[in-house]
């Protein structure tokens, strides 16, 4: 078996995917197998490639880098995906991480730091840019917090993305604006706010929208 990191590239512009194939293929001990344009595109290099890493863009055509992240952890569980993008915003981060990202860095991150997030993720570690790594540690610490230190929460039957995006259902946002701000499929909206209909026991979106405010949702 080869020691070396086998790595696929995925980013929508070609300037900067044609970058971190230059700047991980000068490595050592790093072969850059594949590179795509997008999440679609990328399913299937990475099917043929069997790369160790793939280093993902969040906002791509076709499909999202999260979408394609959930897809490719799970239909490939031995590959590890290191976000590179330029938001920072905490559900985003939040977003990633439940698709199953190992990494999040963002575009303006040094050469050093990339190298060293494909790296760790090939070794089975999680790496996050420092400005990201205190909100990654809150988030686990909460994600692993006793139910009981939770029992006010008036919908607890809801996951994380089903919360934020009750929020935004709340705040006035329509699918696709909640689609845009999460950087998510218009699909996976839908279906998101379909669960949530049904654990609200809510008949439609006014209700739902009714019953998340009398609980204090898109007050902010």
């Amino acid at each position: 078996m080869s020691s070396e990191t086998r790595v696929v590239v995925v980013d929508d512009h070609q300037i900067v995917r044609d970058g971190l194939v230059a700047l991980l293929g000068a490595l050592d001990g790093i072969d850059v197998v594949g590179a795509a344009a997008d999440g679609r595109d990328a399913i299937h290099v990475v099917g043929e490639a069997r790369p160790d890493v793939v280093v993902m863009d969040i906002q791509m055509p076709e499909l999202d880098g999260i979408e394609a992240t959930r897809f490719l952890t799970a239909r490939h569980p031995g590959v590890r995906v290191v976000m590179l993008t330029m938001n920072e915003d905490d559900e985003t981060v939040l977003a990633a991480i439940r698709a199953g990202a190992s990494g999040y860095l963002l575009k303006g991150s040094g050469a050093e730091e990339v190298e060293t997030a494909v790296r760790a993720a090939a070794s089975g570690g999680m790496v996050f840019g420092a400005s990201l790594a205190g909100r990654v540690a809150s988030y686990f610490a909460g994600a692993s917090a006793p139910a009981a230190s939770r029992a006010d929460d008036p919908f607890p039957d809801l996951t994380e993305r089903e919360r934020t995006v009750l929020e935004l259902l709340a705040a006035g946002r329509s699918n696709d604006a909640i689609a845009g701000e999460l950087y998510v499929s218009g699909k996976t909206v839908r279906n998101t706010v379909s669960a949530i209909y049904a654990k609200l026991h809510a008949a439609g979106r006014a209700e739902a929208i009714v019953k998340a405010r009398e609980a204090g949702y898109g007050r902010s």
